[in-house]
């Protein structure tokens, strides 16, 4: 018999197979992938030591003087304004801010320069990544052994597809509306109806071409496909940040005012127990997500 170790590393092995065929000889062949900013590769490699250099990460972040400028920004203000003098040096502002904390700003950063989104079918695209972004770490302090870090680049990167699709694909803008229009069908399933590749494929791509954590490959691949949720073949891990993601995107939904969608009518229930959580314990992971939303 197979043990479980071997085969959950064969089915995250599978998704990036077929990623990799695709990209050489299928509907991906098409995709434009824009080039991994050189300053994330260098953060990436800086923070994959068990203790990151702080000048190191200080010295790549003075490497763009806007992304020096935005830490500077947070430090300074309201956030942690009765902290005492105002910082100065990036050195200072990620003192005060956090390491870690310094690294998903500048993570989100250098994403956002790296895919500009200018359509109107993607308004506020970045603001809502980092929103679920901001809320995926707030939940992963939640739950044992999910890395925050992790949770943070999950809710980044999950709908990272949809701009590149958008770059690169004739016609997607229209498959954009038609698919929030549709209520018969899944959005990926009108994707793929047109264009035989849709965003959570696209969105892994740009997660593998671009060399970042390996379950996040297979978390975004798979994060409309619930019904998966559970199953022996996938690491515990990548369920765990599916069913923190649909709690995520739950939860900004109805800070922003919005209706419930269908994938949280559909899979709530799977996704809570997955997460063995129930309704107080929801109530208070809205709050405490709340507080950091009202906080941005």
């Amino acid at each position: 018999m197979q043990n479980p170790a071997s085969t959950h590393t064969s089915r995250a092995q599978q998704i990036r197979d077929d990623i990799d065929q695709s990209r050489r000889r299928g509907p991906l062949q098409q995709i434009q992938i824009p080039p991994c900013p050189e300053l994330l590769a260098q953060l990436q490699q800086a923070m994959s030591t068990p203790e990151p250099d702080l000048n190191l990460v200080a010295r790549i972040a003075s490497g763009d003087v806007a992304m020096a400028a935005t830490l500077l920004r947070i430090a300074n203000g309201p956030l942690f304004k009765p902290v005492g003098l105002p910082c100065t040096t990036v050195g200072q502002a990620m003192n005060r801010i956090g390491l870690r904390e310094s690294v998903a700003v500048m993570t989100g950063f250098l994403l956002q320069h790296a895919i500009p989104v200018n359509a109107p079918q993607l308004a506020r695209f970045w603001q809502r990544s980092t929103k679920r972004a901001i809320a995926m770490a707030t939940i992963a302090q939640q739950l044992p052994g999910l890395s925050p870090d992790l949770a943070h680049s999950f809710g980044l990167f999950l709908h990272v597809g949809m701009p590149v699709l958008l770059q690169s694909v004739r016609g997607y803008a229209g498959t954009m509306v038609e698919a929030g229009a549709r209520i018969d069908r899944p959005y990926i399933a009108t994707e793929n109806a047109n264009h035989k590749t849709d965003h959570a494929v696209v969105g892994a791509l740009v997660v593998r071409v671009w060399n970042l954590a390996p379950p996040l490959v297979a978390a975004i691949r798979l994060h409309h496909d619930f019904t998966a949720l559970g199953h022996g073949d996938i690491d515990p891990e990548i369920h765990t940040l599916i069913a923190a993601g649909l709690i995520a995107e739950h939860l900004m939904r109805r800070h922003e005012g919005l209706p419930e969608d269908a994938d949280w009518a559909g899979h709530h229930a799977a996704a809570m127990d997955w997460l063995q959580i129930g309704w107080d314990e929801l109530a208070q992971w809205e709050e405490a997500v709340n507080l950091q939303f009202d906080a941005v």
